[in-house]
């Protein structure tokens, strides 16, 4: 009777939700936002922010997968280059091809994100040596592809996940494309993260895994299988990136640690173990919201990249302090 007396203000105690402070931050980014630019407030201003967020949002919440289960992935970006590259040099400017080039940019990345989780997990090889090896490799063949210049177009039935609206839509006017891209796979990234068993899985690895192999986790599997999400995640983002922006050979460059920053400012613990994929899309939406706001503020391209780097750098020290408090 004292036993279950004591245990229910526990039980209730474990009860309560933890809130993230990310979506206070995104919250506050946006008004200051629409102070500086009113017409951030319209519905064409936030709709279009979205868009833009869209690629970056996705690749993050993807990337989450393999920084949850205790690594890193630096080929993302690398990946939605060639992806944009690719795509463009075998349309041939023909608008049937994107329905065979989709499906073989998706098989090339979950090639790409296999060869990454074998090295990684039975070569041994540091996820950040084995994925940074992988970046080069693939930015060398997307530029030898191209022959270094951008080469070929996207038809139209390809840039329409990145670049077509909805119009007319109730209450909001427009829909982009691209947000419904948003919120489908997001959708299927947080049920996979957080309502499945290998997310619960993955967790475990990214915790302690350790316990989890004298558990009986298959481990290594477990670590390939998040590389293959994160990878097929960036084909994914690139093909809407490439939708929006163009063609270019560095078009996604930088995006790799974009991702990281995200999945930061989202709550992620970096050392694995601890992640969300609705906080990540938020740290998504925050990460761009900072640098609109440098934007308005007339400030240069360089500040976003400093900003970027402390928000890593203190990352990196908090998950090390807590990993040492916590004795593991």
């Amino acid at each position: 009777m004292t036993d279950q007396t004591l245990a229910r203000p526990e039980a209730k105690k474990r009860s309560l939700p933890h809130f993230n402070p990310v979506y206070v931050l995104v919250v506050a980014l946006i008004l200051a936002i629409i102070v500086m630019n009113p017409a951030f407030g319209e519905p064409t201003g936030y709709m279009n922010f979205l868009k833009r967020v869209t690629a970056l949002a996705i690749l993050s919440a993807g990337a989450l997968y393999v920084i949850v289960s205790g690594g890193f992935d630096l080929s993302v970006g690398s990946i939605m280059t060639l992806t944009v590259i690719g795509s463009s040099m075998l349309a041939s400017n023909d608008p049937n091809s994107t329905y065979w080039i989709i499906p073989l940019m998706l098989g090339i990345g979950a090639v790409v994100g296999l060869v990454n989780g074998l090295v990684v997990s039975y070569l041994k090889v540091p996820s950040l040596i084995a994925t940074l090896g992988m970046m080069i490799t693939l930015n060398g063949v997307a530029f030898m592809w191209s022959g270094g210049a951008p080469r070929g177009y996207l038809p139209d039935t390809f840039r329409f996940f990145g670049r077509y609206n909805i119009t007319d839509v109730p209450v909001i006017t427009l829909l982009p494309i691209a947000v419904i891209c948003l919120f489908g796979f997001g959708a299927i990234l947080w049920w996979g993260l957080h309502r499945t068993n290998f997310g619960r899985l993955l967790h475990a690895v990214g915790d302690n895994p350790q316990a989890a192999r004298l558990a009986g986790v298959p481990v290594e599997r477990v670590r390939i299988s998040a590389f293959v999400v994160s990878a097929l995640t960036a084909v994914l983002a690139g093909v809407i990136l490439g939708g929006r922006a163009g063609v270019s050979v560095d078009i996604g460059s930088g995006f790799e640690l974009q991702a990281i920053t995200a999945a930061v400012i989202g709550g992620a613990q970096l050392l694995g173990g601890r992640g969300s994929v609705p906080a990540t899309i938020a740290g998504a939406l925050a990460l761009e919201a900072i640098f609109t706001l440098l934007n308005l503020l007339g400030l240069a391209q360089p500040v976003r990249l400093v900003v970027q780097g402390l928000i890593l750098i203190g990352a990196v020290a908090l998950a090390t302090y807590q990993r040492k408090r916590s004795g593991r």
